[in-house]
């Protein structure tokens, strides 16, 4: 991913834009995208700051946590149940959600969805 601008570089461009400067004509002098230079002075003017904001991370745990007891309460009524089957099952509830935010989910409570054998495990040859 890439990383953010340095603060050195948005501060030198935003003050060349105090100085009388337009963020096209900033933006050409210090090498930036002119759409870079317009973005960070009306984050600017909009909330005092010029700090890049948060890149990445998960964006739509949110919307599937909400869902949690739909999602358990599904589970819990047959525990042998796929990630695809109860992924179908939720849209039958009007939830679409995808097999992975499913796993994520379970993930996040610690919960593993692995079947296991129900044999013991073999000192001299392994069995999988």
């Amino acid at each position: 991913m890439a990383h953010a601008l340095s603060m050195d570089l948005r501060s030198r461009l935003l003050a060349a834009v105090d100085d009388g400067l337009s963020c096209r004509a900033a933006a050409a002098r210090f090498g930036v995208a002119p759409s870079t230079a317009i973005r960070w002075q009306a984050q600017r003017c909009k909330t005092g700051s010029f700090d890049p904001k948060p890149q990445g991370g998960d964006m739509r745990s949110r919307r599937v946590e909400e869902r949690g007891e739909d999602i358990l309460a599904l589970w819990e009524a047959r525990k042998d149940i796929t990630l695809e089957e109860l992924r179908a099952g939720m849209a039958e509830i009007g939830f679409p959600v995808s097999v992975a935010g499913l796993h994520r989910f379970f993930v996040r409570r610690g919960m593993t969805r692995k079947k296991r054998l129900a044999m013991l495990s073999s000192r001299t040859v392994p069995t999988s």
